[in-house]
């Protein structure tokens, strides 16, 4: 009964493979933070690669949250070296640092909101209980990256202040406009990928805020509203479908292939 009025926390509700369906919103997120973007444009192949960034994405937060230490150190030294070179030049604007705590923490920020958006969409809702555990168990993600632990906002009452804050200064100019157009069209990469894209693309801007959407000009409508809340429902009723080790398996294979 305790355990029930505590709330089930992310390990309980985070291994679902459905809310990858949430990568593209989040993708696009960091990349409308100007510094966020410009790196990603100059330091990254993750265009050419998306497999690869959303494997190491996800295997990243699954070695947090499921991960035993061997795996959390493992993944903590990739991504910290990963990261290390990533800095502005001298004078060029905007400045970045990937191992910026602000960053850090809006990419953190980004997976958390994605995550409960998705899974609340095609999974179902969450308790208050629920929400709250999820939310303090989400601070691991961030700082196992590198933010302090007290520059995670409090509760999640800090954190929709932070998020709407952060909402307000996110601007998409020609640098990141052209990574993302190339992310949502791919010309190279699987088969498979291409053929999915059109869904994913819907997906991907129905999720999204819509001043966040207009800026990275994605055409919206009635029409097409109605196209992606159709493509939700489908989503969601073909997971309720499968059994839990094919919605589980892509949070396993990963843990597996981290060692």
């Amino acid at each position: 009964m305790e355990a029930e009025r505590a709330g089930r926390g992310l390990a309980d509700v985070g291994a679902e493979a459905a809310l990858i369906a949430g990568g593209g919103r989040a993708i696009l997120l960091q990349l409308a933070n100007p510094a966020i973007g410009h790196a990603i444009a100059r330091h990254s192949d993750f265009v050419n690669g998306p497999i690869d960034r959303l494997r190491h994405t996800l295997g990243y937060v699954y070695s947090i949250v499921y991960g035993t230490p061997a795996q959390v150190a493992a993944v903590r030294e990739r991504v910290n070296r990963r990261h290390a070179p990533v800095q502005s030049e001298p004078g060029a604007t905007p400045t970045y640092d990937a191992t910026d705590a602000a960053l850090q923490l809006w990419v953190a920020a980004t997976l958390y909101d994605t995550a409960v958006l998705v899974r609340e969409r095609l999974i179902g809702e969450l308790s208050d209980a629920d929400l709250d555990r999820v939310y303090a168990d989400y601070a691991a993600v961030g700082t196992a990256l590198q933010v302090p632990s007290g520059l995670w906002p409090a509760d999640r009452a800090a954190f929709a202040e932070y998020w709407r804050a952060q909402l307000s200064e996110l601007r998409v100019d020609a640098t990141t406009l052209g990574v993302a157009d190339a992310l949502l069209h791919p010309s190279t990469g699987p088969l498979w990928l291409r053929l999915a894209m059109p869904l994913a693309r819907l997906v991907t801007a129905g999720l999204l805020p819509p001043r966040i959407r207009n800026q990275f000009r994605i055409a919206w409508g009635p029409r097409r509203e109605q196209r992606f809340e159709l493509a939700m429902t489908g989503i969601r009723k073909v997971n309720r479908m499968l059994p839990r080790r094919v919605r589980e398996w892509p949070k396993n294979a990963l843990l597996r292939d981290i060692g």
